[in-house]
């Protein structure tokens, strides 16, 4: 079954640097657009950052800068590298991928189970 598994997040002091990963398993036919959301309590999954398959990326305006997306296809998977990190930015942040698996005829967003990344002295 075809799913996103999300790694690298945890506690980081305001200036700090995190790497999150994402990796799409279960028979992955092909992967568009990935993407990382954040969900801050009390408020609503907004985009942090976005990357098509042939590397185009788009980023929220609070992030510009300090945070990079980047993907390795041949693993089927995104990264989102975080720096000069800010309390702000402490939220639980997810995977998105639209895709496709062998076993469906359709694209289909598909979501991650959500990363902590807490900034904080």
């Amino acid at each position: 079954q075809a799913r996103l598994v999300e790694s690298g997040g945890g506690l980081v002091q305001p200036g700090g640097s995190l790497r999150l990963s994402c990796a799409a398993s279960g028979g992955i036919f092909r992967i568009n657009r990935m993407a990382w959301y954040r969900q801050a309590p009390g408020k609503e999954r907004d985009l942090v950052a976005g990357i098509t398959a042939d590397g185009s990326t788009n980023y929220a305006d609070s992030v510009k800068g300090r945070f990079t997306i980047s993907r390795d296809n041949a693993k089927n998977t995104v990264y989102l590298q975080m720096n000069s990190l800010k309390p702000e930015d402490t939220a639980v942040y997810y995977c998105n991928a639209y895709m496709r698996a062998y076993t469906d005829y359709n694209f289909r967003d598909y979501w991650g189970q959500g990363t902590q990344v807490t900034v904080s002295s």
